[in-house]
Order: C-alpha cells, then sequence, then structure tokens
C-alpha cells in the first residue's frame, strides 16, 4: 500500500450507497403525521360569515341565567345600548317583564340556591327595581 495518493495501486475507501434511504425517510414521515393527527383536536370551526369568530359557549349555569335576564332588563330600561343598533330606548313594559322573570326564580329557587347565587339574585332585583323607579320618574316628569 502505497502513500502516494496518484498511485492507482493504492486503495480508495468503499463507498456505500443506500439507495432506499428516501422510502425510509418518507414512511417515517408519513408514520409521524398519522400518529399525531390521531392525538391533535379537531380544526376550530371557521368564524360566521362577515363576523368575529365566536368563543367557546359557557356553560349553563343559575348566575348566568340571572344575569342575562338582567342585562335584557338593563337594555329595556335604556341603561345599556341595544346590541347591533345601538339605540337606547326605555321600554317600561318590557324591563318589568324581565324583573317579574327574576323574581318567579326567586320563588321557585328558594331553598336550592347557594349563598352566591343568593346574593347575586338579591343585588340584582334591589339594583332593577331601583333603576326602574328612577326611569319612570324621568318619563313622568318630561
Amino acid at each position: 500500500m502505497s502513500d502516494n495518493p496518484s498511485d492507482p495501486s493504492a486503495e480508495k475507501p468503499k463507498i456505500i450507497i443506500d439507495e432506499d434511504w428516501k422510502g425510509r425517510v418518507q414512511a417515517e414521515k408519513e408514520a409521524l403525521d398519522r400518529k399525531k393527527a390521531a392525538h391533535e383536536p379537531p380544526p376550530a370551526p371557521s368564524p360566521p360569515p362577515g363576523g368575529q369568530p365566536r368563543g367557546e359557549v359557557p356553560p349553563a349555569t343559575l348566575p348566568l341565567l340571572m344575569t342575562t335576564l338582567a342585562t335584557q332588563a338593563l337594555v329595556v330600561l335604556g341603561q345599556v345600548a341595544q346590541p347591533g343598533t345601538g339605540t337606547v330606548n326605555a321600554r317600561l313594559d318590557e324591563a318589568k317583564h324581565f324583573i317579574d322573570m327574576l323574581e318567579m326564580i326567586e320563588q321557585k329557587t328558594t331553598g336550592n340556591r347557594t349563598p352566591d347565587e343568593t346574593r347575586l339574585l338579591d343585588n340584582l332585583l334591589h339594583e332593577l327595581r331601583l333603576t326602574f323607579v328612577s326611569v319612570g320618574e324621568k318619563g313622568v316628569r318630561q
């Protein structure tokens, strides 16, 4: 064996070419993609046409029901702008309806509410009744 690289009798290193490596890499990639897809949550729904993406719907709870009715009462008492139109109009008959619904919930759930739910309902009814009287007095003075 000669140390001279130009010597034709010098042994050249053997190069082994693995032609199948691309196929194995592709198969591994596909297997990994399948495994990943099996553990991924489904894609989020697309936003409604022309609108903002919607958030997750909250769970149905008594406090959510009470605050939803109270919010509606505030809208028809003219304390909050109406969604969509942005107008503020007091409609006392509708406000009374929402307050009456909260009073019905108060009666029907007596003894079945948590202390926090009772406190929330008491506060909502108190504030709505005061606002109802105040809005009603302003309407009479005008």
